[in-house]
């Protein structure tokens, strides 16, 4: 960081003082990690939160999983050996991808540059964190005063040549969003795009910051990016390991200089674990920071003179939980929401009324209260105008006018025209095709039947006799208790254990979580948590979904009204390929039980689907896993991180022979059906039954 005023000086000087207390603090605890390090204890932390971070390397594509079989298998090893060896291979041997998935990571990263008294003057780094916002240090931005007279530097590097790169400046927006605390030293502030430009997140990119548990443990190699005294970009890798764990706070040991301050602070999946913000002095007795050579620091021996004995950066979770509990304007908020669906921010904007205080037309859970709001507001379209209501019939001379390809849709589909949704599935089957070298379809030669404005109005009816949940006024956890207690059978809580359970999680003793309300809202906070962690979807997703799968499965009535929405738009006779997702696999098994004779099923997909859920399969129709009753084929797909699909693959044999196939879907899209239709597996399998 360049030093232009005192004041500015004096916020460094005090972030380096308050860093040495701490480190002083932990001194204990550094020696017993150092300690067991020292005695070849690879990561000095709980068994809890190497198992979790293992999973978390793997999930993310940090290790190669055939590397990891071979090493593993090499010689016995039990469950926490086994964990600690990924950690250990996932610092020592890379999967290709951490290559390119830094060079996205460092396109984020910007130069902070100060303009004063005619001059431009390097002043610290900064990382975008959402499309529009950029973190970076309090004592680096302690104002909008400050922050106006600064721009961003993106591409302030050299290219792999050698040669200087393009640079590219992006003005700093503090009146349209400013936020900073001194304590925890960080500043996060818009960034104005360039003259009718797209946001600077959308040219280079943005880091997903998370509260999910994982992402670092002690003796673990953390990589910092920035501008070290205002140079252009570096990055420091390997030469460093974590040392001690604070409540707000993470000591390591990297080689950082002055003008990292405001850097990102990555794991080897970059992840921003930490804000890196500053450096750790050496002091002697007195309490005077020391220099190099062992005498005293004055000022005017500038920071390259001190002794520096470590680095401290401020807990990613710490921020996010500070940022949850600011008071905003509805802009400001929606921009912090921007940041994405795993800090939490989401959700945890808005406080629910404290317990005690439930108006009239709620519904009592322990610790939690659910506003109500009018029925007709919780009805009404998110878009404006008429909900559709009725499917799609194709076109009678499709596929020879035998054979029909019906799609039928999962939940939350109320707000969607049943045309916008076909089109946009045949899109992706579309694009699956073309890359198994088949040709496409017409959107207007498949079935499209449609039941979720009548699942949305028995949900809507539901909470309207007890106030609906607003996912702007409470946390996922919260309202995870009222689904539980509206549950028609009481089987909600089980079904989110079980798919917590299948995801991995700790069945005994408590595992480390950064999320949000651990302890205040219920036992449900820590499977949401944990499934969230593991998966592409976010916490309120999957309360919801199991919400709605509960219901169609629990109440007779539910399930009655969405398979006759579903057979008012499907063919009488023929040749049938049915094609589901998500909750409309379990429909869709459903279903199979009430065709006419005259319809045979020659092909089943399904994609997204819980059905490998016991609480799921049990309360079928046809109870427990089976083969779909007349389906000659069946093809079952599935996403690793989608939670959804948690149970997958179907490994009972009591489900038959049946074709499974697991496609790698991008990220954010996870449970997306036109991703799904989108790899050339599914495509071939559905296009080769409809031209046999």
């Amino acid at each position: 960081m360049a030093v232009t005023d005192r004041p500015y000086q004096e916020l460094h000087e005090q972030a380096a003082d308050e860093a040495a207390r701490r480190y002083q603090d932990s001194a204990a605890e550094r020696e017993r990690v150092e300690g067991r390090l020292a005695a070849g204890v690879r990561f000095p932390d709980s068994p809890d939160a190497l198992a979790v971070r293992a999973d978390r390397i793997l999930d993310r594509g940090g290790l190669s999983p055939s590397a990891v079989v071979a090493d593993i298998h090499r010689e016995a090893m039990d469950l926490p050996d086994a964990n600690e060896r990924i950690i250990d291979l996932s610092n020592e041997l890379q999967a290709w991808s951490f290559l390119p998935r830094g060079v996205r990571a460092g396109a984020t990263v910007a130069r902070i540059t100060l303009r004063r008294d005619g001059r431009e003057l390097p002043h610290g780094t900064g990382f975008l964190v959402s499309p529009r916002l950029m973190m970076t240090n309090h004592h680096v931005l302690p104002d909008e005063s400050l922050a106006r007279h600064c721009f961003a530097e993106f591409n302030a590097q050299v290219t792999a040549d050698n040669l200087p790169d393009t640079v590219v400046r992006m003005e700093l927006d503090p009146g349209t969003f400013f936020a900073a605390d001194r304590r925890l030293d960080f500043a996060l502030v818009a960034v104005a795009p360039t003259l009718d430009g797209p946001p600077p997140g959308e040219i280079f990119g943005w880091n997903r910051l998370s509260v999910q548990i994982g992402k670092l443990v002690l003796g673990e190699k953390v990589n910092i990016i920035g501008h070290p005294s205002g140079r252009l970009k570096e990055i420091a890798l390997r030469d460093n390991a974590v040392l001690v764990r604070l409540d707000d706070f993470v000591h390591y040991t990297t080689d950082t200089e002055p003008g990292n301050s405001g850097s990102p602070v990555f794991n080897d999946q970059w992840e921003v674990v930490a804000l890196h913000h500053s450096g750790v002095p050496k002091k002697d007795d007195q309490g005077r920071v020391l220099r190099k050579d062992g005498r005293p620091w004055q000022q005017g021996d500038g920071d390259d003179a001190i002794d520096w004995v470590a680095n401290e950066g401020v807990r990613i979770s710490s921020i996010l939980k500070h940022l949850a509990g600011l008071d905003l304007d509805p802009a400001r908020r929606a921009l912090l929401t921007e940041m994405g669906p795993d800090t939490g921010l989401g959700q945890a904007m808005s406080t629910a009324p404290a317990p005690g205080t439930q108006p009239q037309g709620t519904t009592a859970v322990p610790g939690v209260t659910i506003p109500s709001v009018p029925e007709a507001a919780a009805t009404a379209p998110r878009s404006g105008g008429e909900r559709p209501r009725t499917g799609l019939r194709a076109r009678a001379t499709a596929f020879g006018g035998h054979r029909h390809l019906v799609f039928l849709h999962g939940r939350d589909q109320q707000d969607n025209h049943p045309d916008e949704l076909r089109r946009t599935w045949t899109a992706g089957l579309n694009r699956g095709l073309t890359l198994a070298a088949l040709p496409p379809l017409d959107p207007e030669d498949v079935w499209f039947p449609f039941y979720g404005t009548r699942l949305h109005a028995l949900v809507s009816g539901r909470e309207s006799t007890a106030g609906p949940i607003g996912l702007d006024q409470v946390s996922a956890a919260a309202a995870a208790e009222v689904f539980a207690a509206q549950s028609p059978t009481g089987s909600y809580e089980r079904l989110l254990y079980e798919a917590a359970a299948r995801a991995g999680m700790p069945q005994n003793g408590p595992a480390t979580t950064e999320g949000f309300g651990a302890g205040l809202v219920g036992v449900l906070h820590r499977p949401l948590s944990w499934l969230a962690a593991k998966s592409d979807l976010d916490e309120w997703t999957i309360a919801t979904f199991l919400r709605d799968v509960d219901l169609y499965l629990g109440d007779g009535s539910v399930r009655q009204a969405v398979l006759d929405s579903v057979m008012e738009t499907m063919p009488a006779s023929g040749e049938l390929v049915l094609v589901t997702h998500s909750l409309g696999t379990v429909v869709g098994m459903d279903l199979l039980t009430r065709l006419p004779e005259s319809l045979d099923p020659v092909l089943l997909v399904t994609a997204g689907s819980p059905l490998g859920l016991d609480g799921v399969n049990e309360r079928l129709l046809t109870r427990g896993p089976h083969q779909p009753p007349r389906v000659r084929d069946w093809v079952n797909v599935w996403c690793p991180t989608d939670t959804v699909a948690i149970g997958c693959p179907l490994e009972d044999e009591r489900w038959g022979k049946l074709t499974q196939l697991a496609v790698p879907n991008g990220r954010e899209r996870a449970h997306k059906m036109d991703e799904y239709l989108g790899h050339p597996g599914p495509a071939r399998e559905i296009r080769g039954v409809l031209r046999a």
